[in-house]
């Protein structure tokens, strides 16, 4: 029972614990040591600035800190001693309550959200003039001072650069960036930064053992996490949590465990993520997928699963590269540390680095998309196809072993499956076609090219019209092996002619090829001008041009026909004899009946 209650008096107000549990003196601040030895050392040695600006994210112990300050400058000890400002304030002196209490009249709080004028500004100059009342300095604290405007800025300059020696100013903001420099110039400053997780939960749990409140330690670090550094937020958490397992008379139930607080919050399973990363990184897009239902079904949010993703990558990728020690560091709990050291093992630092990315553009997509969890199960498709991909550094080895033979050809880089080759493009730059591996089975047989005619007309069997007619157009053979193409482009070739080749060589033959180009001017003619000039020679068509005069050879086509026809396929369709009377002409192609007919001509004329 309160004082309050005992006098007979009404019950005492509810107080938030972020209220409640306010520092009062800077051993209360928890994770600001260096800005605390830093002010301890200036007010030993009589070094106290005119002006401070502190910064950082909210709920981190900016006002805090300006009120405790403002104590220490007006510091008396409660038996009325004189002694200058003090640091250490064990003792509440007369002044401390009043100023902690946000009453005093030589301590003046302004809120600059709300009175960003100059004249606000001109009004807290005018007071400046005089000398404080009761205190020893009258002391400005001006919250969100990034706030004012340009002009309340320019009015405040001559009096925060020199002001009178009673006055002392302290900034507090959220957006040190958005605060003129020439304000910056004159104040000395200190950044606050995020508590860390594990301290942070050591500090909630000293205040629920204090409210007689059983939290499990796994809760407790959840909530330091949501709380992304601010103790403000981790106390309303917290206050939030223990109100969950209150009874009705305000005693506290059973303790509040883990699973509990990850339903308030709506977080996901950290044990299940882990096994959700694992699925992404080893290329199992069922299980991903089957995991990433089962934490939203849950009630995990898509964009929180993608968080504790990112949250895990990071962790692995710290292990990876600062070794198993870097594991123990940061916001990891003992559980993730352990389990880290086990996964980064068997991972490819340039992996992760790719997972991390892909991750990123994931959760922004997720965010903005709406329809989150479609967005999330896409981000994971993506990062599950990714995994079977080749690394940033195996095709730059590739690269590099390219230019020490010395050739322009580049071979596949070393990896489990088979890539795509790089090629190099007609204007000398390089292309590498990164290329998924294919997903369906090889060719029960695989093809046999003997020559670049061969490619072309498997082009034509293909049905890829588009390519067959720019082999025959424009490339120009330098060299020609098994499984390695090397040419020459000619004027107006696309530049994708080559990546476009090694692709459909792969998945019409099964097996990879190396296609590069190189400026070497002794190369073949093309395809269609070393087809055009044995057509040219032919004795029947010059006979030909000089039966019609006028005449010209425009385009020569071809019969297609298997590359390899199998036996019984022989057997099946003998060949047609042009001079058979009976023969079914109209199996033959056009251009065959045209040279048959010029043939026949032609004997006609002999005889």
């Amino acid at each position: 029972m309160s004082d309050a209650e005992a006098a007979g008096g009404a019950p005492a107000p509810y107080q938030v614990l972020a209220r409640k549990y306010r520092p009062q003196r800077f051993e209360d601040l928890i994770g600001h040591e260096a800005m605390v030895r830093t002010l301890k050392n200036a007010f030993a040695s009589d070094r106290i600035a005119h002006a401070y600006i502190l910064t950082g994210v909210r709920g981190v112990g900016k006002t805090t800190t300006a009120r405790i300050l403002a104590r220490a400058l007006n510091y008396v000890g409660p038996d009325g001693e004189h002694n200058g400002p003090q640091m250490d304030m064990a003792a509440e002196g007369l002044h401390c309550k009043a100023i902690a209490e946000s009453r005093h009249p030589d301590v003046l709080e302004m809120d600059a959200a709300s009175r960003t004028g100059v004249g606000d500004i001109r009004e807290l100059i005018e007071g400046v003039r005089y000398a404080p009342v009761e205190a020893r300095y009258k002391v400005y604290i001006i919250d969100e001072v990034h706030m004012l405007s340009t002009a309340a800025f320019n009015a405040l300059l001559k009096t925060l650069e020199e002001p009178p020696p009673h006055v002392k100013f302290i900034f507090a903001t959220t957006e040190i960036r958005r605060v003129p420099v020439t304000v910056l110039s004159r104040c000395q400053r200190f950044d606050l930064k995020r508590i860390d997780p594990e301290t942070l939960t050591d500090h909630l749990a000293s205040i629920a053992k204090q409210e007689n409140v059983a939290v499990a330690r796994d809760g407790l670090f959840m909530i330091a996490r949501a709380a992304e550094g601010s103790v403000r937020d981790a106390l309303s958490i917290l206050d939030q949590a223990i109100v969950q397992h209150k009874s009705a008379d305000g005693s506290s139930g059973e303790e509040i465990g883990a699973d509990v607080v990850r339903d308030m919050l709506g977080l996901a399973d950290r044990t299940l993520v882990w096994d959700l990363v694992g699925a992404c990184l080893k290329g199992d897009a069922k299980a991903a997928l089957e995991a990433f239902a089962a934490q939203y079904d849950a009630g995990a949010e898509p964009a929180v699963v993608l968080r504790d993703m990112l949250d895990i990558v990071h962790l692995l990728t710290r292990v990876k590269a600062a070794g198993p020690e870097a594991a123990s560091h940061g916001a990891a709990g003992e559980a993730d540390a352990e389990r880290a050291k086990q996964l980064a093992d068997g991972l490819e630092l340039n992996a992760l680095t790719r997972a991390w990315s892909l991750l990123m553009k994931g959760m922004a997509e997720t965010n903005a998309a709406p329809d989150p969890p479609a967005a999330g199960e896409m981000a994971l498709i993506r990062l599950c196809f990714a995994a079977d991909l080749p690394t940033p550094d195996e095709a730059l080895k590739a690269l590099k072993k390219n230019s020490e033979n010395g050739r322009g050809a580049v071979s596949a880089p070393p990896s489990a499956q088979p890539d795509p080759a790089p090629a190099t493009s007609a204007a000398g730059a390089t292309i590498i076609n990164i290329e998924p591996p294919l997903r369906q089975a090889p060719a029960a047989h695989e093809e046999t090219l003997c020559s670049f005619e061969d490619v072309t007309r498997l082009a034509g069997r293909m049905r890829d019209a588009k390519l067959r007619t720019e082999l025959e157009s424009y490339v120009h053979i330098v060299r020609f092996d098994e499984g390695h193409i090397e040419m020459r482009l000619g004027d107006g070739a696309p530049d994708t002619l080559p990546g476009r080749l090694t692709r459909r060589l792969k998945e019409w033959t099964g097996r990879q090829w190396v296609v590069s180009v190189t400026e070497q001017e002794n190369g073949a003619a093309s395809v269609r001008d070393k087809r055009m000039a044995e057509v040219m020679a032919d004795p029947l068509v010059a006979k030909a041009l000089e039966v019609f005069p006028g005449a010209k050879v425009t385009s020569v086509k071809e019969p297609e026909a298997p590359l390899a026809p199998a036996p019984d396929e022989l057997e099946e369709d003998p060949p047609i004899d042009p001079e058979d009377e009976d023969a079914d002409i109209g199996a033959l192609e056009d251009d065959d009946i045209v040279l048959s007919v010029l043939r026949g001509r032609t004997d006609n004329q002999k005889g």
